[in-house]
């Protein structure tokens, strides 16, 4: 099912055809460079099971991205639920959280920027949902950059409590919009 349609980018179920390039994409040292590891591909795999269920039971998620011109797989982006018992100790947990990652040629295009204003949109249509925020290594300038680009305000820093002590992605920034 498609959710989301922007200028050039479709947000829709996850389908088979996307395992493979997703699997590389999380295994591309560049793109998952704000991140402790790579994901394996099994943990790549689980990541597409748990996306599409949560698409299914919640109505939204986070999507798989393909270009409209090429019908081209080239990410994720959507929201997914951060809660209360999980690994972060915010203050404002539960709460939605809005992200993406795109394979690293289709960077610099605008595109992380256009699918998130979909998600938005989308959200404003089809949801109750009042507030979104955005997590992000404090290091991770480009998306901290799209969040400020589709209106996210900073409000707070933590430490990510999977990212051992020391290590130079521990430091997180949180981002939130009000809808």
């Amino acid at each position: 099912m498609k959710y989301i349609k922007t200028k050039r980018l479709i947000l829709r179920d996850w389908q088979q055809s996307d395992t493979a390039p997703f699997i590389a994409m999380n295994q591309d040292p560049d793109v998952r460079r704000y991140f402790p590891e790579k994901l394996s591909t099994e943990a790549s795999k689980q990541f597409i099971v748990d996306a599409q269920k949560d698409i299914e039971d919640r109505g939204f998620g986070l999507f798989a991205v393909e270009r409209r011109d090429t019908g081209e797989f080239i990410g994720f982006t959507g929201m997914q639920v951060l809660e209360e018992d999980g690994p972060f100790r915010l203050e404002f947990l539960p709460c939605i959280e809005i992200g993406w990652r795109l394979m690293k040629k289709h960077w610099n295009q605008g595109f992380a920027t256009e699918a998130a204003v979909g998600v938005l949109k989308f959200a404003e249509r089809h949801t109750d949902i009042k507030e979104i925020y955005g997590l992000a290594a404090k290091r991770n300038w480009p998306s901290i950059h799209v969040m400020e680009k589709i209106g996210m305000a900073r409000v707070e820093e933590f430490d990510h409590p999977l990212i051992m002590e020391g290590h130079s992605l521990r430091k997180h920034v949180v981002y939130k919009l009000e809808m």
